[in-house]
């Protein structure tokens, strides 16, 4: 599946006020990075840290539904999720080639 499709078929499933444009979706994506840091920290107290296979599938649904807020936001920032995926890679290739992954700053 690639990109643009999950985003086609993730947003079938997108019921939130539309006036609520990017706020939502934001929001939504804050609480389920949220979630998926919760699974870690929970992990490290009561599992001393084992990331069975059991837990990896747990963050990993958490990181879905971060995958659907995204989809989300990118339609609403009238983008698909190919598209920011593409600026990503340019982003940090362009980072890479000038010796720049380290240190800190959106625009280095």
């Amino acid at each position: 599946m690639t990109f643009d499709e999950y985003q086609q078929r993730a947003l079938a499933t997108a019921i939130y006020p539309r006036e609520a444009g990017i706020v939502y979706p934001v929001l939504g994506l804050a609480g389920e990075s949220g979630e998926v840091a919760d699974k870690v920290k929970k992990t490290i107290r009561d599992h001393d840290g084992v990331f069975d296979q059991e837990v990896r599938t747990e963050i990993a649904k958490e990181a879905g539904d971060v995958l659907w807020y995204l989809a989300a936001l990118a339609r609403e920032l009238g983008m698909s999720l190919e598209d920011i995926a593409g600026m990503n890679i340019e982003k940090i290739s362009s980072r890479s080639m000038r010796g720049k992954l380290h240190g800190s700053g959106d625009n280095r």
